[in-house]
């Protein structure tokens, strides 16, 4: 009985959820918008959301400039849900995938629709 309690507590401590990394990956992200460095912001994006921000003439960086998204803050909860996370901040709520370079922000300054889902400034 002590073996398989022991096999039982070892697997689930192996399952532990990673929730520092997308949070890091929000913070660098709002953090890069808060020094004006657009273009740095943009390529912590997914490749979709980034193609899909700027209007025609129009860099990612420009659009984000343009969207002036929250000021990002302390982060106060992270829930991962597979290679998803939604990482809620003080000033903003963002949507992250887990890509094979890493967590990237598929969707940013959202904010809570009654009945609804997020509304979000930047998404795919």
């Amino acid at each position: 009985m002590r073996v398989l309690l022991l096999i039982v507590l070892a697997a689930v401590a192996g399952c532990a959820v990673d929730t520092a990394s997308p949070a890091r990956a929000a913070e660098r992200f709002h953090a890069a918008l808060a020094a004006h460095q657009e273009e740095a912001a943009c390529a912590m994006l997914a490749r979709r959301t980034a193609d899909k921000l700027p209007d025609p003439g129009q860099t990612c960086a420009d659009a984000l400039g343009e969207l002036r998204l929250g000021p990002g803050g302390a982060v106060t909860s992270v829930t991962v849900w597979g290679e998803n996370a939604q990482v809620r901040l003080a000033g903003d709520t963002l949507f992250l995938h887990r890509f094979s370079d890493g967590w990237r922000v598929r969707a940013a300054g959202c904010e809570p629709v009654p009945d609804l889902p997020y509304k979000c400034e930047v998404d795919d």
